[in-house]
């Protein structure tokens, strides 16, 4: 960080503050209240999870007007209105008393979403570094990855000391009086387009016609499934843990673990080079994953093989985070990053709306083993898939030279 401009500071830091809330007020919400307020409302766990489905469904199918809305207004502007939205929908949730007004707030949070997650943050450090994006992007990357830790202990603590409608009231206030004002007004200035001259429509990798098509396709499987398993597993990684052994004290102990061993992704980042490779990060995180449901599911269990389990995962998953926002940059020219990044999260999207209905009911009706074993298969994929990627950037490269 230090040796960043100060206008990267001010965008990293304006961008972490409001990732860490917009996350840890929506996508993570659920981990901790979930199951608080499932019976209050009378509703089933898998529908309660569900929430996050809709929310899923909704950003992916407002992809292409969050895309059409970045072009037209810009980055900041977007993500104020989902700040909005975020507000409007974490209150929706707090005076929610049945089926329908939950449903209704979570499809107005993934209207939120897909206007204040994600790809239109990372358009704004596009917009704000033209083609020296990619390290600012993996700086803020790390410490959005910060969500779980922040967030879990802090909404168990609210829960406790005002109850669960008032806990989701404070989520409201948080996006309405402190992301909603750093968006409009403490976001630097972006840089005019012209500034970023010809380097702007330069792809670090030259591919014909149909190799960027077949690079598009196995970026689109390698995150998406990458997407599909650690955004299944976020919400119901406490039920996992307790499932695994760990007592409920201890379960939210490893998980709030899990973000701050997710920082550790940078120094992989620096072994593999200045700027990292997110081709190699992405083999790097896929195989910590794996070797984490490794722990888990082969040794008996203990603190020990929980403890080995938190540290591969988090690891593994905090540079998967990583890796799959700087992939687009790292094949793609720094002007189609955000039309690439759009596209990506279609899936990635509609991944994520179905993986955490799966993973929990995998683990309420089947256990946790069976839960793990599905999610080394869908890594494996994923391990295949950025293999074969590496081979088409390879024979690239050759080519060229």
């Amino acid at each position: 960080m230090a040796s960043l401009p100060i206008r990267s500071i001010q965008t990293v830091a304006v961008l972490a503050v409001t990732q860490l809330a917009g996350w840890g007020t929506s996508f993570e919400v659920l981990g901790v209240m979930g199951r608080v307020i499932a019976p209050e409302l009378g509703l089933a766990n898998e529908i309660i999870f569900a929430g996050l489905t809709i929310m899923m469904i909704v950003s992916a199918l407002a992809g292409p007007l969050t895309g059409r809305l970045l072009e037209r207004h810009g980055a900041a502007r977007v993500l104020a209105a989902g700040a909005l939205a975020f507000a409007l929908g974490l209150a929706m949730l707090a005076a929610a008393n049945g089926l329908l007004i939950y449903i209704l707030a979570w499809i107005v949070i993934g209207i939120g979403g897909a206007f204040g997650l994600s790809a239109p943050a990372y358009t704004a450090v596009v917009e704000r570094e033209g083609p020296n994006a990619k390290r600012t992007i993996a700086i803020l990357m790390l410490f959005t990855g910060l969500s779980v830790t922040i967030f879990w202990p802090l909404l168990s603590l609210l829960n406790e000391l005002i109850g669960w409608r008032f806990t989701f009231a404070a989520c409201a206030a948080i996006q309405l009086f402190v992301c909603l004002p750093l968006y409009l007004f403490a976001l630097p200035k972006p840089i005019a387009r012209q500034e970023q001259g010809a380097s702007a429509d330069l792809a670090p990798v030259e591919l014909s016609a149909a190799e960027r098509r077949k690079a598009f396709l196995l970026v689109a499987a390698t995150t998406t499934i990458a997407s599909f398993v650690t955004f299944g597993l976020a919400p119901s990684l406490l039920e996992l843990l307790r499932q695994s052994g760990a007592t409920p004290e201890f379960a939210l102990q490893l998980a709030a673990a899990r973000g701050v061993i997710g920082i550790s992704a940078r120094g992989v980042d620096m072994l593999l080079g200045r700027r990292g490779n997110p081709l190699l990060t992405s083999i790097a995180g896929t195989g910590m994953i794996l070797l984490g449901f490794t722990c888990l599911l082969g040794l008996p269990p203990s603190t020990a093989s929980l403890c080995a389990f938190i540290l591969f995962y988090g690891f593994g998953s905090g540079v998967l985070a990583v890796a799959r926002a700087l992939l687009p940059l790292a094949l793609f020219s720094p002007r189609e990053y955000g039309l690439q990044a759009a596209r990506l999260s279609l899936p990635q999207n509609l991944a994520n709306a179905a993986a955490p209905v799966v993973f929990t009911a995998l683990l309420d009706r089947a256990g946790y083993q069976v839960a793990i074993v599905f999610a080394i298969a869908l890594a494996l994929v994923a391990l295949a898939a950025i293999m074969m990627l590496i081979g088409l950037v390879r024979k690239a490269h050759t080519k060229a030279s």
